[in-house]
């Protein structure tokens, strides 16, 4: 008997945490169109970082294809980011 007792009251505590867990949720949840204007203000959406975004992909990409077709270890090299100079910068 004592059992159950202590069951019902875990199962009652447990359910009360998830009740209360899920009012908050709701409650913190932005609506449809705090959403949209959330979406609207996001950097992602500028054409101009966009541009960026995708031209340092390019780049990525054809450092990578490089990197695959040559034996050399091109992170060692001095001038890996095309300025002057040597490989590190202050």
């Amino acid at each position: 008997m004592e059992t159950l007792r202590k069951a019902l009251i875990v199962g009652a505590l447990l359910g009360a945490g998830a009740g209360v867990g899920s009012a908050l949720f709701v409650l913190v949840t932005p609506g449809e169109q705090r959403m949209q204007a959330m979406l609207k203000e996001m950097p992602e959406q500028d054409p101009r970082r966009r541009e960026e975004a995708a031209r340092t992909k390019e780049l990525v990409l054809a450092t990578l294809q490089e990197a695959a077709a040559t034996q050399e270890n091109v992170a060692w090299r001095k001038n890996w980011m095309g300025g002057g100079g040597g490989g590190k910068s202050a």
